[in-house]
């Protein structure tokens, strides 16, 4: 059996077959974890979030050594946020359990996705990590990571670290796994596997447009590129605060930070003013021109000023700055592909547009998320409901923040909007989810109905357990649930494993699942050699 193993491992397959190990070890584990009760899940969630919450600031350090994007102390705050915060908020929520509706006469059984494919991104890396692997635990799921190859370290001790304290908890062997080489190549097997349930996509277009493409579910975003539009009712000072906390949070590192202000003109001296003394540096016109050639010079984006600051951003377009700046403000005058400023940034330069008045700021709000972020995020500052309503109304934009920072507004952070990583841009950004994604959607719910009419009684369930009685796992091909396309339908092994006499209890029902996954693995390689 070892040399099967190892001519595979150290051929051309060894990529994949890696990969397919992986697959199956989660595969079993999601069909054994899908039988967990709410209090177990707690227990394994409440672990894996204590864990990842002491790690905030290591990992935090770890993140920026590792991609130089961003601010140490700024990613510790999202690590925070997305380890006990968003523990605490979902801890209350009930992703297990049978629903009984008896005055609906229907019963609602969650039925988890099985295995989620999670793409994690180098911006945000550690934070997506956490939020990824808290939605899969709270859910029931099985979570495969592919952190990007720019962050792959600070990724995977993120996820190691979740996985042992999960499984110390109680959680399957396999339940989190991280593929620590992550190549395209190897990307895209996994993605198009039909083992997978759901693929999580957080990463740029072209891999967001290849998970759509695989074949399996995915939820993925789109970019951003969020307007701000600040009217003559708005509270200038706070407006000017919270765009530079905003703009200048991470080093803009967020894809809901604000791209360009559209600023009313009987306003907009006195903003800019206000922008000032809260920490933005207003470029001459000469200094547009040599910010504008060091962002979009090559025809895109420089990544080389992704996630930097404004003093680096300064230096390298030859600006001399003061050392408090924290954003650099380039005044444009038009939205349009003409005028790559008007386009998203990834770092602390925003655009500053002048508009005659508020609907023709709303306008402009338009052009800017038809030129590109679409279904993502926009803000406004003002104090006039109608102006509001109609700006929400008109740009086509999911999230419309109002006087609050768009980076950490949109993204559910000092407003009421679900805490998310993943933002869904729905059918204007193409996207499947509109909303920010949460636990909700990696769960669907079988429903039990009953005929309506009243002569026929409901059935008694209080009490019932849907999946109790049998093993951990199915001793034949199948799990007891079908949570991949794979195993519908598949033959049953022969001669499988007598199953132990009696419910010894969680360490039998583990034995057992790690003695069907070596045997499962063993089979699985002996194929691909065949093949």
């Amino acid at each position: 059996m070892t040399a099967i193993v190892e001519a595979i491992l150290a051929g051309d397959q060894r990529a994949t077959g890696e990969a397919d190990m992986m697959l199956e070890s989660a595969e079993w584990a999601a069909a054994a974890f899908a039988r967990f009760d709410r209090a177990r899940i707690a227990r394994i969630a409440r672990a894996a979030a204590d864990v990842a919450y002491a790690h905030a600031g290591e990992l935090a350090d770890a993140a920026v050594a590792e991609t130089g994007f961003g601010v140490a102390a700024h990613k510790k705050i999202k690590n925070e946020l997305t380890s006990k915060a968003l523990h605490d908020l979902y801890a209350a929520e009930d992703f297990c359990s049978a629903r009984i509706r008896a005055e609906l006469k229907m019963v609602e059984l969650p039925r988890p996705a099985g295995i989620v494919f999670a793409l994690t991104p180098s911006t945000n890396p550690v934070c997506s990590v956490y939020y990824k692997v808290l939605m899969a635990l709270f859910t029931r799921n099985a979570i495969i990571l592919s952190p990007h190859p720019m962050a792959k370290k600070c990724s995977v001790r993120a996820a190691k670290l979740m996985a042992e304290a999960a499984e110390a908890a109680g959680a399957p062997l396999g339940v989190i796994q991280v593929i620590e080489q992550p190549s395209l190549p190897l990307i895209e097997h996994v993605m198009k596997s039909p083992r997978v349930g759901v693929i999580l996509a957080t990463g740029g277009t072209p891999m967001v447009r290849a998970a759509y493409s695989s074949g399996n579910p995915a939820i993925g975003v789109g970019p951003g590129n969020a307007p701000v539009l600040v009217d003559d009712t708005a509270d200038l000072n706070a407006a000017a605060k919270r765009i530079v906390e905003s703009k200048s949070f991470d080093n803009s590192i967020l894809c809901t930070n604000e791209s360009v202000v559209i600023a009313v003109e009987s306003i907009a001296d006195r903003l800019l003013q206000s922008l000032k003394a809260a920490g933005a540096h207003v470029a001459k016109p000469e200094e547009v021109a040599a910010l504008r050639e060091l962002l979009f010079g090559r025809g895109t984006f420089n990544i080389d000023v992704l996630g930097k600051s404004a003093i680096e951003i300064g230096a390298k377009a030859g600006l001399k700055l003061p050392a408090n700046t924290k954003i650099i403000l380039a005044e444009i005058d038009r939205i349009g592909i003409d005028e790559p400023l008007s386009k998203e940034k990834l770092c602390p330069v925003l655009g500053f547009l002048r508009v005659p008045h508020a609907q023709a700021g709303i306008t402009q709000a338009r052009a800017l998320v038809r030129l590109s972020g679409a279904g993502h995020s926009a803000a406004i500052h003002s104090k006039h409901a109608p102006t509001i309503l109609a700006y929400g109304a008109a740009v086509k934009a999911l999230r419309v923040v109002v006087n609050a920072p768009c980076s950490q507004g949109a993204a559910g952070f000092g407003t009421h909007l679900a805490p998310a990583f993943t933002i869904g841009t729905g059918y204007f950004g193409s996207s499947s989810v509109g909303e920010n994604v949460g636990p909700q959607h990696l769960v669907n719910w079988t429903r039990i109905a009953y005929n309506a009419d009243a002569a026929e009684a409901f059935g008694g369930f209080d009490g019932l357990d849907a999946w109790a009685g049998g093993p951990a796992l199915a001793l034949g091909r199948e799990a007891p649930m079908t949570l991949g396309r794979l195993q519908e339908g598949a033959e049953a092994v022969q001669n499988p494993p007598p199953q132990p006499p009696g419910r010894a209890g969680d360490t039998d029902e583990m034995a057992l699942m790690r003695e069907e996954i070596r045997r499962m693995v063993l089979e699985e390689l002996r194929g691909a050699l065949r093949s």
